[in-house]
């Protein structure tokens, strides 16, 4: 599953001020860039904890809360909801009154559970690049039923090649369509 929108949420408890950004993100440059966005932004927060999952990798990070009390709630909150390519970052403010480890596990959890309930959770679906061949004369009649895809390549030779980038409907779409075509190449990606 992955999320459909960046969103962010704020929630104070006992005085701190929680923020939380749940952020859809492929890499890690991503997510440090992101970082290094929140920590130019928030120069004076108490702490930025944050988690993510990328196709299966994982890391979270304190960032000076006790062990265990910052990213792992984050953490476990986005995998009950099977997420992935994700990051959530919480910016806290220390407002004076301590929470101690039960009440900071609650708190990021709850931040994060919070943030998540404000945006729209999809089905992450797995996309296919394929490259095929048409004649001119297909590609005349399915030229509007291709370019709603992501064409990355279009080539005109003897007949007509496109590299596009799909998801698996498409390929189900053209089968049904009882015209000749040559798929070359296909890669999920």
């Amino acid at each position: 599953m992955i999320i459909e929108d960046n969103t962010t949420n704020t929630i104070e408890i006992n005085k701190s001020k929680f923020i939380t950004y749940l952020y859809k993100v492929k890499s890690i440059k991503e997510v440090n860039d992101y970082l290094n966005n929140l920590k130019e932004k928030y120069k004076d927060a108490t702490h930025i904890c944050y988690s993510y999952i990328i196709n299966g990798e994982i890391k979270y990070y304190d960032d000076g809360e006790p062990s265990g009390t910052g990213g792992i709630p984050i953490l476990e909150v986005l995998k009950k909801n099977n997420l992935n390519y994700i990051v959530c970052f919480i910016v806290r403010y220390f407002g004076g009154i301590k929470l101690g480890a039960s009440g900071l596990l609650r708190a990021y959890s709850n931040s994060t559970s919070l943030c998540l309930k404000k945006t729209k959770i999809k089905k992450l679906e797995k996309l296919i690049k394929i490259k095929f061949q048409i004649t001119y004369k297909e590609n005349k009649l399915l030229e509007n039923f291709i370019n709603k895809e992501k064409i990355i390549e279009k080539i005109y030779d003897n007949k007509v090649s496109y590299i596009i980038i799909t998801n698996k409907d498409f390929l189900e779409k053209l089968e049904n369509l009882n015209i000749s075509y040559n798929i070359i190449e296909k890669d999920i990606i």
